[in-house]
């Protein structure tokens, strides 16, 4: 089942514009890849050599995936 994902304005000029997208993905990372695949350039954005960068908000439903 693909997911939505919500995209803030300033990273809006990888997916042309869309303020949501779908990607699809068993995981988290999977679902990063596929944006990336679709959206090239955009997971350079998100993700660092640590993982998820801190300002990025990710969620499952309402639940925040760092907590």
């Amino acid at each position: 089942m693909p997911a939505t994902v919500r995209i803030p304005t300033p990273l809006r000029n990888h997916t042309d514009g869309k303020d949501a997208v779908s990607a699809d993905g068993a995981t988290i990372a999977e679902v990063i890849d596929d944006l990336d695949k679709n959206h090239p350039g955009i997971k350079a954005k998100l993700v660092d050599d640590k993982g998820v960068r801190r300002f990025v908000n990710i969620y499952i439903g309402d639940e925040d995936i760092r907590f």
